[in-house]
Parts: C-alpha cells; sequence; structure tokens
C-alpha cells in the first residue's frame, strides 16, 4: 500500500470516528434538549445547503480551492439546538477547519455571540467521549463564520462581525474574540464569488425573480410564478421540480417570520418615539392633549389610537420609576 493510499484510507476511518462520536453526542443532547422542529428550522438556502455536494461548491467559491470529494465533509449541523435558541443553516468539518454558514434576510448584530453558543455545543459534540481534564491535549478544527445575507436592507458588500462589538467595554488584548465574515450576495454584489459556485448563483437568481413578482401579486403566488419562470429557465430547475411543495411552504413561512419581525421592530420604534414624546411634554408640563396630538402626528395615527398609546405609555412611565 502506497503511503497516499495509506492517508486516505486513514482520513476516513478518522471521519468515521468523528461522524460516529458526534452522532452519539446528538442523540444525548437530543434527549436533554428534545428533537427538532423542522418546520422551524428549514429554508430553501439550507434545502440546498445540507446537500455535501452543494456546502462543498459554495466551500470551493469563497476560499478558491477545487475540493471535489463530498465524502471528505463532515457535517456537524446540531438539528436540536432550536431547543436552546439557536439555529444555523448549515455546519461542517473539512480537513482541519469547522465551517458554520448560515444565510440571514435580515440584518443581525448579535450574530457573533449566537454563533459563539453554537460553536461551543458542535465542539461538546465533536469531543464527546474525550477526557477533557487529560494531560493530553485535545486537537479540535478551527472555526470559520459565515454569514451570506441577501435582505433588501442596503448593506455593504463585505464587513466582518465581531463578538467584541457587544462587548460593555474593551481591553487593548481581548481574551476571547469572534469574527463573522459578513457576505452580500445580492445582485450586484460579490459576483465574481457567487458565480462561482452554480448554486448559489441560481438560488440568487430564484430569490430575485420571487421580489420581482412579489411586487405585482400576493407572496404566495409570486413564490408560485417564480418556480415556473426559474424551472423553465433551468434555475434550480431539478431542485425547484422535486421539492415544488416544499419550497413554496418555507418560503411562505419565510416571508410571514421577516414580516412579523419587521413588525416588531416597527412597533419598537414606534414605543421609543411615543416614549420620548411623553417624557420629554411631561418634562415641561403640557396638557395631555398636546401630548396626545402630537404621538397623533409623529405617528401618523388616529386620536383614539394616540389616546391609547398615551394611556400605555404613562403607565409604563410610572411602572418603571416604582421599581427604580
Amino acid at each position: 500500500m502506497t503511503k497516499s493510499m495509506k492517508a486516505v484510507r486513514d482520513r476516513k476511518t478518522d471521519n468515521r470516528r468523528i461522524s460516529q462520536n458526534m452522532e452519539k453526542a446528538f442523540k444525548k443532547m437530543a434527549q436533554v434538549f428534545g428533537y427538532p422542529n423542522r418546520e422551524y428550522k428549514d429554508r430553501v438556502f439550507r434545502m440546498l445547503l445540507k446537500e455535501p455536494k452543494v456546502a462543498l461548491e459554495v466551500y470551493n467559491a469563497m476560499n478558491g480551492t477545487l475540493y471535489d470529494n463530498p465524502d471528505e465533509l463532515i457535517i456537524t449541523t446540531l438539528e436540536n439546538a432550536v431547543y436552546l435558541g439557536m439555529k444555523n443553516d448549515v455546519s461542517f468539518i473539512l480537513g482541519t477547519q469547522l465551517v458554520l454558514y448560515e444565510h440571514q434576510s435580515t440584518p443581525n448584530p448579535n450574530m457573533p455571540l449566537r454563533n459563539l453558543a453554537y460553536v461551543a455545543c458542535v465542539y461538546m459534540a465533536y469531543v464527546f467521549g474525550d477526557n477533557l481534564y487529560g494531560r493530553k491535549l485535545i486537537k479540535i478544527p478551527e472555526p470559520r463564520f459565515v454569514v451570506f445575507y441577501n435582505g433588501t436592507d442596503k448593506m455593504p458588500e463585505q464587513s466582518v462581525l465581531r463578538l467584541s462589538d457587544a462587548y460593555e467595554s474593551k481591553s487593548e488584548e481581548l481574551d476571547l474574540e469572534l469574527k463573522i465574515r459578513f457576505v452580500n450576495i445580492n445582485p450586484g454584489y460579490n459576483e465574481e464569488m457567487v458565480e462561482k459556485s452554480p448554486t448559489l448563483y441560481q438560488y440568487v437568481k430564484f430569490v430575485d425573480a420571487v421580489r420581482k413578482y412579489q411586487q405585482q401579486i400576493p407572496f404566495p403566488e409570486a413564490v408560485e410564478k417564480a418556480i415556473d419562470e426559474c424551472i423553465k429557465k433551468g434555475i434550480l430547475a431539478e431542485f425547484l421540480r422535486k421539492n415544488r411543495a416544499e419550497v413554496l411552504r418555507v418560503s411562505i413561512f419565510e416571508y410571514d417570520e421577516e414580516k412579523h419581525m419587521r413588525m416588531e421592530r416597527e412597533e419598537s420604534r414606534e414605543n421609543g418615539i411615543a416614549i420620548g414624546i411623553v417624557k420629554t411634554a411631561q418634562k415641561y408640563h403640557a396638557e395631555k392633549e398636546q401630548i396626545i396630538n402630537q404621538i397623533s402626528d409623529e405617528l401618523n395615527v388616529s386620536h383614539q389610537e394616540a389616546e391609547t398609546i398615551y394611556s400605555e405609555v404613562e403607565e409604563y412611565i410610572k411602572t418603571s420609576q416604582e421599581e427604580k
């Protein structure tokens, strides 16, 4: 047996051992945290990338590498992580790297903190059965974090999200840092990299088609029209034909979730404005009716709605002062 053949055999043995250990660890974690709710987890992006061949294709596009054997990937996505308040679209080990990919359509500054919690769980699964208190150094793969963004909010082509941005104070030398590569994959951004991955490129085209039709017709119909158009043009054709109903279902679910998050952000913004108006007005002893009129004008709501908002804000301010 040649050295290269022996190296391939040894790598396959190591990969099989790691996969078996992690599977045992996942089962243990599932017993503690419960089994996954796939309704919550699945997205079109994740449906595509959970295929090792596609994950490898995207990795090559991101890193300029030429890996061609999907069997070299060890999938480490934690299906039950949803019970920890975490989610990740796909994570895998390739060589000496632990790669974590996530798709985002809404900017989230808490991604580094979420990924810290997630990668800790993956590492605990990775070293399952090893003696963490022994004298031997346990080797672990280097983590690489990437967020693929294709939301409608304008964002830079690339940026870096840092855990230290969340620190209340920062020392010159940090004891703990986690960096995420934030990659905008909307049309017109990172096109050279995106085009190196046929699946990623076609996914961007599919999302663009959905948005185009969404401006004209209700969202479920927009997805249906986009699926028809993409199949006709050979864009993710096989995937969409095979998974048509599931793609429609998860797209609607994701749209509803994003809509809910936007509404929550808008509600939070409006609450902040209303609280500011009431506090400022009370400071200068303004009349109640004046305050209500200002809330109505600033938030563009009816007088009756403004009265309700005023009552809620007044109660909130009173409760906050009592708690102090």
